[in-house]
Parts: structure tokens; sequence; C-alpha cells
């Protein structure tokens, strides 16, 4: 996870388990993350959609706006030292939703009881 200037924060997928880039997802967005950008790389694309919908259908339905997807080719050098083309994806994901209030914590416990 990176902040980017332009766009709030940036979530990259890789290896990881899909739930883990849910979860950062939608940490980000509840903490007041004005947007996320999931960016992934190759054969991580498909993963990194499957994110966008689980965070969109299942944990914050109805409170997140997706778009505008950007898409595009990056020249990498690979490990032979040869040039190769990786697409590459940018799904950006904004709260539309209001942020959830944070519960009250706990009484500090060097705090004085309260007298009747």
């Amino acid at each position: 996870m990176r902040d980017h200037p332009d766009a709030g924060v940036t979530v990259f997928i890789g290896l990881k388990p899909t739930m883990t880039y849910v979860f950062q997802v939608v940490t980000q967005l509840n903490s007041g993350a004005g947007s996320v950008v999931v960016r992934a790389r190759g054969n991580a694309i498909a993963k990194a959609v499957d994110v966008v919908e689980v965070v969109r259908r299942r944990f914050l339905a109805g409170q997140v706006e997706v778009g505008p997807i950007r898409i595009d080719t990056e020249r990498l050098t690979n490990r032979d030292g040869r040039d190769a083309n990786v697409s590459s994806i940018a799904i950006p994901v904004t709260r539309t939703g209001p942020a959830p209030v944070p519960a009250p914590g706990p009484a500090s416990p060097s705090a004085p009881p309260k007298a009747p």
C-alpha cells in the first residue's frame, strides 16, 4: 500500500490471498481515505477485479463508486534481460456513503468513577 498524491491511497495487488487486499481497501475507505486505487500488473489483474467486486458487492454495497478504470501496457525488463510488455490496470474506488462513526472506547482505567 502506498499513498499517491492525486488519488488517495494505492493498494498494489500481488500474491497474497484476495481477502487480504479486500480488507486493506475496506479499512482505508472506512478510515476516511477519499479514494483507494487498486493497481495490478499481468496475471494479478483478475485478482484486482475480484477485490474491487467483493468490496463493492459484499462489504460496502451501495456505498462506493468505481472508476474511471485505467488500463495500460508497461515495458519491463524480465529476468533474462529482455524487454517485455506487461498489461496493467488501475481501478479507483471512492466512498459515496457516509464513513462509519467510531464507537466510543472503554473508559480509561485512570479516570475516576462518576459520582451518582
